[in-house]
């Protein structure tokens, strides 16, 4: 891609978020002549004056020709929008970041079947066993993807890098300022077992309120389904469980006691209509991954279901939009997505961006 730096270098003034950097890139045709842009040429693209004058100030302080060295002397990696390791469900949300900071490894594994485990920050000794215990049955061809906080999001990592599941922690600081530093170490072990630490902000960015709620629409947007074990009424997990339900992804939530506080906001979601969990297979048998993870070895050769034939056949030669799919095989879009991903890590269908797909090869 070109212009690779200047996107970098927008990316690190704080006012440029996901959606005002599209608006840039759309108004201006390349990001290094957004970089450049006047300020009648700022105007025109509809930014207000106290903006535009914090960037040109911001400009003459930052030096775009040197961001990608610096990054590269600091162990950091960048996965643009448009790249093959761009974690694939996270292009379809609203407003995708258009890059991602992120130390660690990312292959074409690490989002084939990603799950996200979100709770409270004091999960009660019930918590605790219950998420080991889907863990542990959900096996390590799933990805866990949670946010590095404390409580259940920590514990999910530890539980997956004690059973050699690949495990992804989005933060909600840059990469630099691991937050909270009590959990360093956890983050130091997901790097150390091959999984990723990832952020869209910029790697000195600090821990702001304000932060979490974009790091909980990664997770969640990334990702098939979102399991809640434990949270509050008024828990900062209900954003990202909401988050899921507004991308069309599953919600699972874990009952709990009526009489502990911190299972009013799981009971809420299933009142709501979120998905019931007890088992590892509550969540397999409703995303339809049972044969993929029980035959992963032999991922080329897993037989179809009556959804994805239906889906082959529409795809065709031509490519079709997930929604368009939805619409003419009749079956909900939740469904639509998890069937796609299925078929990609068969080989079966391709994404390539923006929620439109194509189809690779015929089955065996």
């Amino acid at each position: 891609m070109e212009g690779q730096n200047y996107l970098v270098a927008l990316s690190h003034f704080t006012r440029f978020g996901p959606r005002r950097l599209k608006l840039l890139f759309d108004y201006f045709g390349s990001w290094q002549n957004a970089w450049n842009a006047t300020m009648p040429d700022l105007m025109r693209c509809g930014f207000r004056d106290e903006t535009i004058e914090r960037f040109l100030d911001f400009r003459k302080s930052f030096n775009p020709e040197t961001i990608l060295e610096k990054l590269y002397k600091e162990n950091i990696k960048i996965v643009y929008l448009e790249d093959v390791l761009y974690p694939p469900l996270l292009r379809e949300i609203y407003d995708p970041p258009e890059l991602l900071y992120y130390r660690g490894e990312l292959n074409e594994k690490s989002f084939s079947v990603p799950i996200a485990v979100v709770g409270t920050r004091k999960p009660t000794s019930y918590g605790k066993e219950v998420l080991k215990f889907l863990i542990k049955d959900l096996q390590s061809q799933c990805s866990i993807i949670s946010g590095l906080a404390l409580g259940i999001d920590c514990l999910a990592h530890e539980t997956a890098l004690e059973t050699s599941t690949t495990t992804i922690a989005f933060l909600g600081s840059g990469l630099n300022y691991i937050y909270p530093r009590t959990n360093y170490n956890c983050a130091k072990r997901i790097i150390e077992s091959g999984g990723a630490l990832i952020s869209e902000f910029p790697p000195d960015t600090l821990a702001y309120k304000t932060n979490f709620p974009r790091r909980n629409r990664l997770i969640s947007g990334s990702t098939l389904g979102t399991i809640v074990i434990e949270a509050a009424e008024r828990s900062g997990t209900l954003i990202t469980a909401r988050y899921a339900l507004e991308e069309g992804r599953e919600v699972f939530a874990v009952p709990g006691s009526i009489f502990n506080k911190t299972s009013d906001g799981t009971h809420d979601l299933l009142r709501k209509g979120a998905k019931i969990v007890t088992r590892a297979n509550d969540i397999i048998e409703t995303l339809g991954l049972a044969k993929a993870m029980t035959h992963s070895a032999h991922q080329m050769q897993l037989p179809l279901n009556s959804e994805e034939r239906i889906l082959l056949e529409l795809l065709g030669s031509e490519t079709r939009h997930a929604n368009e799919l939805a619409r003419l095989a009749k079956l909900d879009i939740t469904v639509i997505n998890s069937r796609l991903t299925i078929m990609e890590i068969k080989g079966l269908a391709k994404h390539l961006g923006g929620m439109y797909y194509m189809r690779t090869r015929q089955p065996q």
